[in-house]
């Protein structure tokens, strides 16, 4: 049976979850308290989405190539945009960035990397600790937003933002150790 994988129910919610970006980065922006709280409704949603797109994948066996490429990339597009956001707002400060920094590069060179290797007919499954990862990003984002409404959260925020960053880096070292072989050609 030959599916159209726009019409699976995993990849119109992934797409739907790229698509939530443009109005939660657009009410983040707009520095109105009401409307930072409707983003992070609307954020946690997109963030929830994660886990149940690839839970209907599984569930009704409707995988495909479009939900395989869309779905990290809409997680790395809500992630980064939104850190980009909160930034700008002043959300984040300074010190913030060192772990915004972490992820960044993390995030670009392991994208880059898993398309080098792809070219070699390499794959890097992706790892528990890497899902976690993703889950402590999307969690400290969530309670960043918050802090915009309820500052007493700030320091909750800052640990859970330093916790994503250090975990982003370990996942990211662990990839680049798996994949050495390949890039020094000893694997080869």
């Amino acid at each position: 049976m030959n599916r159209n994988p726009l019409l699976l129910v995993p990849n119109i919610i992934t797409i739907a979850r790229i698509l939530a970006i443009i109005p939660i980065v657009a009410m983040v922006m707009s520095g109105d308290p009401t409307l930072r709280i409707v983003a992070l409704v609307l954020y946690v949603l997109a963030a929830v989405s994660d886990y149940l797109d690839g839970y209907l994948a599984r569930a009704w066996d409707q995988y495909s190539d479009l939900g395989r490429m869309l779905d990290p990339i809409a997680d790395k597009l809500l992630v980064g945009i939104l850190i980009a956001a909160l930034a700008w707002d002043g959300s984040l400060s300074a010190w913030d960035m060192i772990p915004v920094t972490a992820i960044y590069f993390r995030e670009f060179f392991i994208s880059g990397l898993r398309e080098f290797l792809g070219n070699k007919t390499v794959v890097l499954p992706v790892s528990q600790l890497a899902k976690w990862k993703t889950t402590v990003q999307l969690v400290a984002l969530a309670v960043i937003l918050l802090e915009g409404v309820v500052p007493a959260v700030g320091l909750l925020s800052d640990i859970l933002l330093w916790a994503a960053g250090i975990i982003t880096l370990i996942t990211g070292w662990n990839y680049l150790r798996a994949s050495w072989p390949h890039l020094s050609g000893i694997g080869r």
